[in-house]
């Protein structure tokens, strides 16, 4: 764990630290942050720069091209999503956000349940989905105007948000709730509750959604489902590392 925290304690990959300061920053004693360090050097997490400094080593950058952001996800998710899945007999997803776009990632459907017509790998785009919602609210305010500005806004059903000031009204909605909604926005017989996904940071990385039919999926069936949402968001995040901190 105190390795793992000396490691976490680069701001950048390319930024030099010195060995203090990487223990300050790790809430270690610099005695021993020192020798952590040196075993990390011995084994090359991190190499020694100019004037004692440090920096990330080669055998991270080969580690993490081992594995992919999205297999991490789904493997970090897929028994919880199929839990809540089969609790509340609808589909759930799980999205990132790339190049403007909303990717699936994990897709899981409760045996019997109604068909939603999606599929991992497919992109929708984010102003008229759940997923897109949670993941938009996150980007720092120039990056959702800068999305908002990009293109139009295209009606898919009579629900749609088609307007940017009302786009930004619901993404201040989201970040204040904690949660978005797709009302029959991208399916016209479909809504979606969406929850984001937090890394060991607090960065959110991903969205997890509940979808289903307008008819199983009422004004009041969504208060009643939302808080199944949370928990398995929650638990998901904190297989991807991140900690509720606690208050006081």
């Amino acid at each position: 764990m105190k390795a793992f925290a000396l490691l976490k304690a680069f701001h950048d990959p390319n930024e030099w630290v010195t060995s203090c300061e990487l223990s300050r920053r790790a809430n270690l004693p610099e005695a021993s942050g020192y020798r952590l360090i040196q075993t990390l050097e011995e084994i090359g997490a991190v190499v020694r720069g100019p004037r004692g400094r440090y920096r990330p080593g080669l055998l991270l950058l080969s580690l993490s091209h081992n594995v992919t952001i999205s297999e991490l996800l789904r493997d970090a998710s897929q028994v919880l999503m199929t839990d809540l899945s089969r609790t509340l007999g609808l589909t759930t997803h799980m999205g990132v956000l790339e190049h403007g776009m909303v990717t699936y990632v994990a897709k899981v459907s409760a045996p019997g349940s109604f068909p939603v017509h999606t599929r991992v790998g497919a992109q929708l785009e984010p102003y008229c989905s759940g997923l897109g919602k949670v993941l938009l609210a996150a980007l720092p305010d120039e990056q959702v105007e800068s999305f908002i500005l990009d293109g139009e806004l295209v009606p898919l059903t009579p629900h749609t948000i088609t307007t940017a000031a009302a786009l930004r009204a619901e993404l201040r909605l989201v970040r204040e709730q904690g949660y978005a909604m797709d009302d029959r926005e991208h399916q016209a017989n479909m809504r979606c509750i969406a929850v984001p996904l937090r890394n060991d940071v607090g960065e959110v990385v991903a969205a997890i959604g509940l979808a289903g039919p307008v008819s199983r999926l009422s004004k009041k069936a969504l208060s009643t489902y939302i808080p199944y949402v949370i928990e398995t968001a929650a638990a998901i995040s904190a297989r991807l590392g991140h900690r509720v901190r606690a208050v006081g």
